[in-house]
């Protein structure tokens, strides 16, 4: 298949952008790329559309996967992850989420979209109801000041600076099940585990909040790249390797690596209340934009 190469140009200014704004948002940019490779493209022109709902499926979550590394190598290099609670997630939400991979490929191509659209409506309240900075700072001050004790056994992380963590995690087994839907909905919908783990640690768990993120990126990205090679393979085995738009991913995958690192500068200057009430808000227009793209 002869490819042009330069079709794609302008997703490499449009990934920087969407790979910043979700860095400060605490958002997985996946969800941002559904939409627009699904509906945006397809009124660009024909050679712009992607051949399936998969296909868009597999890039995004292979980009979110590049977009997600820098900011783990950071993470990695402060000491911050708890992989300790890494280990009890990741085996629970990777296993479903190369469930939801296999199915997606059975899907109905419509109802997934129908089903995305859904998805985008509870993200949006899920994303209304995450804890406040004020609420998250409460919770850190209170988990270090050993408020929090009588949740579960303690942890102590110490980070490169020397700041020292010390907290009590909630019993290994409470989120399962959240956990479980969080990978399961990631492989069939791109998006979910990052949205549903995060909250978790932080409101439910009372970990710091620093840990918290550093652990749910960790999480997050090996929760994708599973995601993402099993739908990769599984296109591949059946459409080979022309199957996947590498003419997109060639300006999409550069793209989240540079706003990976312009959103970690940037965190801080803006309201991280306001950003994440922003998100949750296009959430809800992009779930009813999906499901009206299908009924209408």
């Amino acid at each position: 298949m002869d490819l042009n190469f330069t079709l794609y140009w302008f997703m490499l200014p449009l990934s920087t952008l969407v790979a910043t704004g979700s860095m400060l948002g605490g958002i997985g940019g996946a969800a941002m790329f559904i939409p627009i490779f699904l509906i945006i493209f397809p009124l660009l022109g024909p050679e712009y559309m992607i051949a399936s709902p998969i296909a868009a499926i597999g890039v995004a979550l292979l980009t979110e996967a590049f977009g997600f590394t820098s900011g783990l190598i950071g993470y990695l290099r402060r000491h911050l992850i708890d992989f300790k609670v890494v280990k009890s997630l990741i085996i629970i939400a990777v296993p479903s989420a190369i469930v939801g991979s296999f199915l997606s490929h059975e899907a109905n191509p419509d109802m997934l979209k129908i089903m995305y659209g859904i998805l985008m409506l509870i993200l949006t309240f899920i994303m209304l109801k995450r804890p406040s900075a004020k609420e998250k700072e409460k919770i850190t001050t209170k988990t270090l000041a050993g408020d929090y004790s009588h949740i579960g056994h303690e942890r102590t992380i110490t980070d490169s600076d020397g700041n020292i963590f010390k907290y009590h995690l909630c019993h290994p087994g409470k989120g399962r099940i959240f956990t479980a839907i969080g990978g399961f909905i990631t492989g069939l919908m791109s998006v979910g585990i990052g949205e549903i783990v995060t909250p978790q640690l932080i409101k439910q768990c009372k970990m710091p909040v620093s840990v918290a993120a550093a652990t749910s990126v960790f999480v997050i990205i090996v929760t994708v790249a599973a995601a993402s090679g099993t739908h990769i393979s599984t296109l591949v085995s059946e459409g080979g390797v022309e199957a996947i738009p590498w003419h997109l991913v060639i300006f999409t995958a550069p793209g989240v690596i540079i706003g990976g690192q312009i959103g970690t500068r940037l965190q801080g200057k803006f309201s991280a209340d306001k950003m994440e009430k922003m998100f949750g808000i296009l959430f809800g227009i992009i779930g009813i934009a999906m499901i009206s793209n299908v009924l209408i």
